[in-house]
């Protein structure tokens, strides 16, 4: 019960610290901080011997820098625009390439 409440909490931290700012970055942000979390959750579990809190601090961590990492690598789409769109802030941006 404590594995799976730590994985529980690890993935809700990865949601909360992974900042997605346009639909083309939230993939990579968001798949980033999911891995981070759950990879994170496991070493931190296996080098405290089953602690959930050992756990919790590895998810958080693994959860921040893969957000991080997954944001970094989200590469701009290149070509042009074919259909514009707006984000959740009302800012223009385009949703479909050529």
């Amino acid at each position: 019960m404590r594995k799976i409440f730590a994985l529980a909490l690890a993935l809700a931290g990865a949601a909360a610290v992974s900042a997605c700012q346009t639909p083309q970055q939230q993939t990579g942000t968001l798949a980033g901080g999911a891995i981070g979390a759950g990879s994170g959750a496991l070493i931190g579990s296996a080098l405290t011997h089953g602690s959930a809190g050992g756990a919790i601090a590895g998810g958080l961590i693994g959860a921040g820098t893969g957000a991080a990492v997954g944001n970094a690598v989200t590469a701009p789409p290149s070509g042009q625009c074919a259909r514009w769109g707006y984000d959740y802030n009302g800012n223009r941006v385009c949703v479909a390439f050529y």
